[in-house]
């Protein structure tokens, strides 16, 4: 009798399909559970694309499933080709940012999934190098082809053609002829790998010592934060250039966060003189293209040190040794829309959950850092002096109640005369405004009315070179009417306060010889305009720069020997807790334009209060005094950050939904020990956008739980499904 040979089953054929949790990158309260392809193993972090609905998205296995759903009901998600997945830190870091903002996971996930392109299999593109066989005729365009392919490297067609200065039909004769030879290459060019190993700046004593303390902490592998603190020219950024060369020597990847893509011009230059290439980038302005490449460099380990705004905070990467969040105090890092976080606060979360080193820089730091470092809970490296034999420029005021002008004038006689001064010497000078446009209020000077936006309750500001009033908040615009639309009275309409535009005329008027530019984000569109205005001045093609805060900070330019701010008080009674702080941040880093190299600088400053602490401090260069009072009055009034603070904004198009709302949700908040609750108050802008807008700001003691507390009173409320509620943890902006 013939026997049969049965082979065995192999038993994950056998067993159940796994199942598991996977959150989407959509505004859901969790993760969906899904069943995997039998044999995969439930890795948390693993990409996979999942049915929801009619379409299908990119989703992330979270952990496993709830099984409160049949295996019958359950859809399949699939792993992608090669089963990449996000790391397990980084999906410890979204939970964490979810859980403290109270936002729904899958936003987060959103922003750890903005390459998902990174994800597909990698294209191959067509390249050429030298073949072996000569054309039969050699032409001299020909033999310049030749030429360039003989280094080895592949090249595509138009870049042969241009190197060679052909045309791509020569090119395409040789390749015919067998002279070039086709070959793939990847999507991508590699990044250049930064060299630790190139000469850095000579450091001082005060440099070396900062350099040093964070190398130590790198080399550590483990959590540490530092402030470090240092005047504007101390060379802050030559510091922790030395840290990112210890990661680099370490094999790890390093993060700078910087708060504006204007900033990243002249340090993409200097990290390239120090690194011998330029770092990856991350930011808003990169084609979806640049970001893939990116994307997938992180992940893959390749890009080993990455420039971006907050939303890099949020990329793969493999092993992150170093985070540096560079000019640490800008409001620039809290997102205030979508999922609302601050990416300095969460980047230290980051380091801790990566355990790496994290550098905080600054000459003006946040209060709430500053704190930190004075208490201890961070490491405190101070630079006091400037670099080389730049000093720190002197600060006088002008009173501007004694200095007398003609009505419609914005500079005094003393500012006037000391511009002259410093482009006579073949100096620079600079005049600050943080006003856009040419006025920011235009009313009628017959009926009074004043003209507004039609979707905000704000001003319209004028913008005289495109004959336009603009709303700054939502982009309305409209031409400027030759009539009051209110009265019809004629060439009634009148602009009232300054912008930069307006001081622009006003100086060429005085001073038509000089070279004059206006530097905002309605004049420098993009990083490519910005960068060719920092060069225009760098070689001295404009004697005077007129800008608001876009020029307030990370420039330097070495005959820039004068600042003159036009308004101080600008800022100064916004009503918020920070509005100080923030005055005295702004006026100081731009303060700290002037003088950067061998040439002493000066700053005029104009007010109407020279009295105010912030002026005075800023006279005095005292500025840790203006700290320790800034520090007095917070903690008296137990506001950040002795105390926590979180705001919850309703907003809906129809009015009487949000009031209506207001008044339930006031009166359902529960009473709890060391929380009080203000509110509700229609906000600064109470209409915006079309929508109408109130707040509740809810103020505990920094023992208390409010997250805690915000679940368990939202979650007892029920609201029209009209109004939009919106939880802001830690507001820095009370609009």
């Amino acid at each position: 009798m013939k026997h049969t040979a049965f082979r065995p089953v192999d038993p994950a054929l056998l067993a159940p399909a796994p199942r598991a949790g996977v959150l989407l990158p959509l505004p859901l309260a969790g993760a969906y559970d899904y069943k995997l392809p039998k044999g995969t193993a439930v890795q948390r972090g693993l990409l996979v694309q999942a049915p929801l609905g009619p379409r299908t998205t990119l989703g992330a296995v979270w952990g496993e499933a709830e099984g409160s759903v049949g295996d019958n009901r359950l859809k399949e998600a699939l792993p992608l080709e090669g089963f990449p997945a996000l790391p397990e830190k980084l999906c410890d870091f979204i939970d964490w940012v979810a859980n403290y903002t109270l936002t729904p996971p899958g936003m987060v996930l959103a922003m750890a999934l903005r390459g998902g392109k990174a994800f597909a299999p990698e294209a191959m593109r067509t390249a050429f190098v030298l073949g072996e066989a000569r054309p039969k005729k050699l032409t001299p365009a020909r033999e310049r082809v030749l030429a360039v392919a003989t280094d080895g490297l592949a090249r595509a067609v138009p870049a042969l053609a241009q190197e060679a200065n052909v045309t791509t039909a020569v090119v395409r004769g040789l390749i015919e002829a067998g002279s070039l030879v086709e070959t793939q290459l990847p999507e991508f060019d590699a990044f250049p790998a930064p060299d630790p190993g190139l000469p850095c700046a000579t450091l001082n004593d005060a440099q070396r010592a900062a350099a040093d303390a964070l190398c130590h902490d790198v080399r550590a592998h483990v959590f540490a934060a530092s402030l470090l603190d240092g005047v504007t020219g101390s060379g802050k950024t030559e510091v922790y250039f030395e840290a990112v060369a210890e990661a680099l020597r370490q094999g790890r990847q390093a993060l700078i966060l910087l708060p504006e893509i204007a900033l990243t011009v002249q340090f993409l230059d200097r990290f390239a003189v120090r690194f011998g290439c330029r770092p990856a980038e991350w930011h808003s302005d990169l084609s979806q293209k640049e970001r893939t490449r990116t994307y997938r460099a992180v992940m893959k380990g390749e890009a080993k040190v990455v420039v971006g705004a907050r939303s890099a905070l949020f990329l793969p990467f493999r092993d992150l040794g170093l985070i540096v969040v560079d000019e640490e105090h800008e409001q620039a890092y809290k997102q205030e829309d979508g999922a609302i976080y601050h990416a300095r606060d969460m980047a230290v979360v980051r380091a801790r959950s990566e355990g790496c080193a994290v550098v905080l820089a600054s000459a003006t730091p946040s209060l709430e850092s500053y704190v930190n470092a004075t208490s201890g809970r961070y490491a405190h490296l101070k630079l006091p002096r400037r670099h080389g034999a730049a000093v720190l420029p002197e600060v006088r005021l002008i009173d501007l109640r004694h200095e007398k002008a003609e009505s419609g004038t914005w500079l005094s006689l003393p500012l006037r005369n000391a511009v002259a001064n410093a482009v006579a010497s073949g100096e620079q000078a600079m005049l600050f405004l943080n006003r856009r446009g040419y006025a920011p209020l235009t009313l009628c000077e017959s009926c009074g009315h004043k003209m507004t936006c039609r979707d905000c309750s704000s001003w319209l500001v004028e913008h005289r070179y495109r004959r336009r009033l603009a709303c700054h908040h939502c982009g309305y615009e409209t031409a400027t009417p030759p009539k009051c639309p209110e009265c019809g009275a004629e060439g009634s309409l009148i602009a009232c306060g300054p912008g930069v535009e307006r001081v622009a005329e006003e100086f060429k008027a005085l001073f038509p010889e000089m070279r004059v530019a206006i530097a905002s984000s309605d004049t420098l569109h993009g990083p490519a305009e910005t960068q060719a205005a920092i060069r225009a001045m760098a070689k001295r093609e404009i004697d005077v720069l007129i800008g608001t805060q876009i020029v307030a900070k990370g420039h330097h330019f070495p005959q820039l020997t004068l600042v003159g701010v036009i308004d101080a008080d600008l800022g100064g009674s916004d009503g918020d807790l920070r509005a100080r702080e923030r005055t005295f941040q702004l006026l100081h880093q731009v303060s700290g334009r002037a003088g950067r190299a061998e040439k002493p600088g000066l700053v005029l400053i104009q007010t109407r209060n020279p009295a105010d602490l912030v002026m005075q401090a800023l006279a005095s260069g005292d500025r840790d005094a203006f700290y320790e009072q800034e520090k007095l009055y917070r903690e008296r009034a137990h506001a950040p950050p002795f105390g926590r603070l979180a705001a919850i904004i309703l907003s809906s198009h129809d009015g009487e939904a949000v009031a209506e709302a207001g008044r339930v949700l006031a009166k359902a908040a529960p009473a709890a020990r060391g929380v009080t609750v203000w509110g509700p108050t229609p906000a600064f802008y109470h209409l915006l956008r079309g929508q109408t807008r109130e707040r509740l700001l809810v103020q505990a003691e920094k023992t208390v739980d409010v997250q805690g507390y915000l679940r368990a009173w939202l979650g007892a409320v029920k609201l029209s499904n009209k109004v939009r509620v919106t939880v802001d943890v830690d507001p820095v902006s009370f609009f």
